[in-house]
């Protein structure tokens, strides 16, 4: 493949803006899409498109005016079946349609990991009504986490402690899902000593590992990472098999080329399957500064078919999210002379998103430290130093 390839990015987000970037650094040519205007990644592609990636005609036009050479999924809900049939008229989808397929439904990548591969995952069950959902969490047990089936950065996830809280959890997931599914997992809640994102990336001479990253969740959204993650060989090792069997599962019919990220809980020697997605993770943000080459830059690289280093290593370091508390579109930044000045290696990214809302990630807060618990410190004060002003 050319590095001076045309890239159809599906999703526009944080992510896509740093994939953008580092694609554009190797001469590809990105046209950016979204279901809304001014999106991050829009503003440093070279054209965009505003739609629905839901809307399967829509994406079939945008695919017939650039003629991309390859399809680049940001998100998750996206009309796979599209995919599949433009992967059979011969445009790369990254990493491939099997694989947008299966992520994109937590049911379907579950069900592979845990009947198809064996792997260790909680209990769990799915619902698409009420009563099926009280049905499952009695499977499950209590505490349970109750998700939507589609949904991304946590979107819709409870931890639910007894079965009187059920239905809230429920009118809680069905508001925040994403697509035309009304379905939910609920799965045991997992008793684990961490967690980890292991970024795992297949390309043209095999597949490469990451140091594995360390992140804290707060209603299933990432809160802050570190890396590299302390874990022991035989764990490491375990997690590393397993990544490289559900990646030779989702490859399909394509190369099956790119950046994956694959989370799992630890607990002692055990390593349980959690999630994957099949583009740089948001935990993997920590790699803007933690890695010489960051997990965007690896996943230009594997796409375009150029070469990775024969070891990727990591210095000690942390990300920490700067969030928003309220909806606005009139909104400013104060304090990033602080946050850039609080401690040496420090560094903050705004993602440029036109509108906040509750909760929202707007940017992220960068830091190396002597070792991962000062780094952690460092990247946390200078997130709290950046305030957003709404006017």
């Amino acid at each position: 493949m050319s590095a001076t390839a045309t890239i159809l990015l599906l999703g526009s987000g944080e992510l896509g803006r740093e994939f953008t970037i580092s694609a554009k650094r190797l001469g590809a040519r990105v046209i950016a899409c979204d279901a809304y205007g001014d999106a991050p990644a829009m503003q440093v592609a070279d054209e965009r498109e505003v739609f629905s990636m839901l809307d399967g005609a829509a994406l079939n036009a945008a695919v017939a005016r650039h003629r991309p050479d390859l399809i680049v999924p940001e998100v998750e809900a996206i009309r796979t079946e599209v995919l599949a049939e433009l992967e059979r008229e011969g445009v790369t989808v990254v990493p491939s349609s099997r694989a947008a397929q299966l992520t994109m439904n937590r049911d379907a990548i579950r069900d592979l990991a845990a009947q198809d591969l064996g792997f260790a995952t909680s209990r769990y069950r799915y619902a698409g009504t009420l009563d099926e959902l009280r049905a499952g969490a009695n499977h499950t047990g209590f505490p349970c986490m109750v998700k939507p089936v589609m949904s991304s950065s946590g979107k819709g996830q409870s931890k639910v402690e007894r079965a009187d809280d059920l239905e809230a959890a429920w009118d809680h997931a069905r508001a925040n899902m994403r697509g035309d599914r009304a379905r939910v997992i609920v799965e045991q809640f997992i008793e684990f000593d961490y967690e980890i994102t292991l970024l795992s990336v297949r390309h043209a001479a095999g597949t490469s590992f990451c140091p594995p990253i360390g992140h804290r969740q707060e209603s299933g959204d990432y809160r802050e990472s570190w890396q590299p993650a302390a874990m022991e060989p035989v764990a490491l090792a375990r997690a590393q098999e397993m990544a490289t069997r559900i990646i030779d599962a989702l490859q399909g019919e394509g190369r099956g080329w790119g950046l994956y990220g694959v989370e799992f809980f630890v607990r002692g020697p055990d390593v349980i399957f959690c999630e994957l997605s099949p583009r740089p993770h948001d935990t993997g943000m920590v790699t803007l500064i933690s890695q010489d080459l960051t997990e965007f830059d690896l996943h230009a690289r594997a796409i375009l078919g150029l070469p990775l280093p024969e070891e990727i290593v990591a210095r000690p370091a942390a990300s920490a999210v700067i969030l928003a508390d309220r909806e606005s579109a009139d909104f400013a930044y104060e304090g990033l002379a602080d946050a850039l000045t609080s401690g040496e290696g420090v560094d903050v990214r705004i993602f440029g998103k036109p509108m906040t809302r509750p909760g929202r990630r707007m940017g992220v807060a960068l830091a190396q430290g002597r070792d991962i618990d000062a780094a952690r410190k460092l990247a946390g004060a200078a997130a709290d130093a950046v305030r957003i002003v709404y006017r």
